[in-house]
């Protein structure tokens, strides 16, 4: 059974115990979360695990990525379950910074993301990547991490974060960790916890859809067709709105049209089901 992990909530504990690490030689693996975890989140922890001799997750619920309107005060948080889930894991340490400690009063600063970022999330949450981009930013600085493990689920946020780190010149090596699904195929949230059973046959379609266009595409069939094809799809199986189906280069996100003959891409979705808004991607 594994130890329960530590608990830190101020940036001073935090500090001290990674120091203690750091004189006993063990590389970091650091794991950033919002909270109300499930398998996915724990795989991002075993996967850190392989590669360090100490993981930390951190439970913050970010503020600057949630636009007005968008599900902040909502958001589920579950500390205590999460802690259990964290230490049966393997995790370490359980950063759990207190209300207000990581923008005080007087916060200016602001991060401006490119590359990547930009089109597809930013063109429905243009405040997002920028939000996201700050909030690790500081985590990192706090933590001093060697390693950094995301899971593809965000794939533009993967890509957004690994690319910040190259341009700030921050050493921590960022790994994206793949997408654990449920029995359907739905890749697991902690937003999934919003649905009835009605709502979750329908957003079990998802990932369905979405691999038939990706296989259509990838048997050479037109990038403008096929994404068209999935959009009526999901409408017809019970999604309110889709947002985007996009075959993008999996290096950067530019966009692909036409057949994408032998070009590296990747297939990225998002669509509402029942007020909660999904994304998804895979391979093609």
């Amino acid at each position: 059974m594994s130890a329960a992990p530590i608990i830190v909530r101020t940036e001073k504990a935090l500090r001290a115990q990674i120091s203690k690490w750091r004189l006993a030689d063990h590389k970091i693996g650091y794991v950033p979360t919002m909270g109300a975890l499930h398998d996915g989140h724990l795989s991002l922890i075993t996967f850190a695990r392989k590669h360090t001799e100490r993981v930390v997750a951190s439970i913050y619920v970010n503020p600057t990525q949630f636009a007005e309107g968008e599900d902040l005060a909502t958001y589920p948080r579950q500390e205590k379950s999460d802690i259990r889930k964290l230490g049966g894991a393997g995790c370490d340490l359980v950063y759990i910074p207190k209300s207000g400690s990581m923008y005080d009063r007087d916060h200016s600063t602001q991060i401006n993301v490119g590359g990547a970022a930009l089109g597809l999330e930013t063109d429905y949450r243009p405040h997002f990547f920028g939000g996201v981009a700050l909030i690790v930013t500081k985590l990192f600085n706090r933590v001093q991490p060697d390693i950094a493990v995301f899971g593809k689920k965000d794939y533009q946020q993967f890509l957004t974060i690994r690319r910040m780190t190259t341009d700030f010149d921050i050493p921590v090596r960022v790994y994206g960790a793949p997408i654990i699904r449920e029995k359907d195929g739905l890749a697991m949230s902690s937003r999934n916890l919003y649905f009835d059973a009605d709502a979750r046959l329908v957003a079990g379609q998802l990932n369905k859809i979405m691999r038939v266009c990706a296989k259509e595409i990838k048997n050479g069939s037109h990038i403008g067709t096929a994404t068209a094809k999935a959009k009526r799809a999901l409408l017809k199986s019970g999604f309110q709105s889709v947002d985007y189906v996009a075959a993008a280069d999996r290096r950067n996100l530019s966009l692909l049209r036409g057949p994408i003959k032998d070009r590296k891409a990747r297939l990225l979705i998002a669509a509402t089901c029942a007020g909660v808004r999904l994304i998804d991607n895979c391979d093609i």
